[in-house]
């Protein structure tokens, strides 16, 4: 496996074209200060000596140099084994709501990603636990399966929005046997759901499908997004209205989701712009007997970066040695 630790340098490899162009521009430069002394095919043939080619070729070679140079910089490492990781912790499946209402601006910027960035500091703070990602609306997907790369589930986290799920409404009995599905088979009973949503089901069987997951030794946390007063919910700018042209409000249903943690063994907290509820619920996840998982992953990463420096100093040298002049002897002639 190759890995480049300070990928942003290898941007320094698109001034290698303009050393030559740059290059160029020199030549003419200084073929037209020749010619103010006379004809150029004459100052030629009184300066024999002289050798544009070698010009380019210390440019070419110069270049190459460069090329290995910056390589070196970037820090090329590799995956020089595999190996077996042993971690102590729990699963954790997160189920985000991502239907529209879930743009509803009573958190800032908006409820989802008020929710997104609460789940981010998260993930940072994680050690050992295994973490997942699923998200709903009228229909669900497993966005990141359970996992420790903490770094992807960022990355997947970033890319969630609305229109990740295409059919809206918000069926919470399918995000819930989806996360429950989710999890690997080390997880014993080290397992733990936790649901983010405004709580407006559209479906109705989310009580049992959670008493039905809990019965698996899976416990279910819920955590409130949104106001009891209702808001309403822009998208692309504008208020969204219903077929008869009236605006739609949105509002949190506490008590669905109050029925879901209680029949899930877990806990309801609702979200607020400070303290968005996760920390409270992960503490009491930290309670939960952990499990051991083994999982296998590149260690011991060589660099190789010495060796592209050193490519890069034996073209430099070759560079530093051709002459401007010709000689008989040369053998960049």
């Amino acid at each position: 496996m190759i890995y480049v630790a300070q990928s942003q340098y290898l941007l320094l490899l698109l001034l290698i074209p303009l050393f030559f162009v740059a290059y160029k521009a020199y030549l003419n430069f200084k073929r037209r200060r020749i010619a103010r002394f006379g004809d150029p095919e004459v100052v030629d043939k009184l300066m024999p000596a002289v050798s544009n080619g070698r010009g380019w070729l210390k440019v070419t070679f110069f270049s190459i140099a460069f090329l290995f140079f910056v390589i070196g910089l970037a820090r090329v490492q590799m995956g020089a084994r595999l190996k077996e990781r042993q971690s102590k912790g729990v699963e954790i499946m997160i189920a985000l709501d991502v239907s529209n209402s879930m743009l509803a601006e009573d958190y800032s910027p908006n409820r989802l990603e008020r929710a997104k960035l609460a789940i981010s500091r998260i993930v940072d703070k994680m050690q050992g636990d295994r973490i997942g990602l699923v998200i709903f609306a009228g229909e669900s997907f497993i966005q990141l399966p359970i996992t420790t790369d903490y770094v992807s589930a960022k990355v997947f986290l970033n890319s969630i929005n609305t229109e990740s799920v295409p059919i809206q409404g918000t069926d919470l009995a399918d995000a819930i046997m989806m996360a429950a599905q989710s999890f690997s088979s080390q997880s014993g009973n080290s397992r733990a759901i936790i649901i983010i949503s405004d709580g407006e089901d559209h479906e109705g069987d989310a009580v049992e499908a959670a008493k039905a997951v809990a019965e698996e030794g899976i416990r279910i946390y819920t955590i409130g997004v949104g106001s009891t007063a209702g808001q309403p919910i822009t998208v692309n700018g504008s208020l969204l209205r219903d077929k008869e042209g009236n605006i739609v409000v949105t509002r949190l249903n506490e008590q669905i989701l109050r029925d879901i943690a209680s029949v899930g063994n877990g806990e309801y907290v609702k979200a607020g712009n400070s303290e968005f509820g996760l920390n409270p619920i992960l503490e009491d996840i930290k309670r939960i007997d952990k499990q051991e998982f083994s999982s296998v992953v590149f260690e011991d990463f060589n660099e190789q970066y010495m060796y592209f420096f050193a490519i890069a100093l034996f073209f430099f040298i070759i560079e530093m040695l051709i002459g401007d002049r010709k000689t008989s002897k040369n053998i960049f002639k």
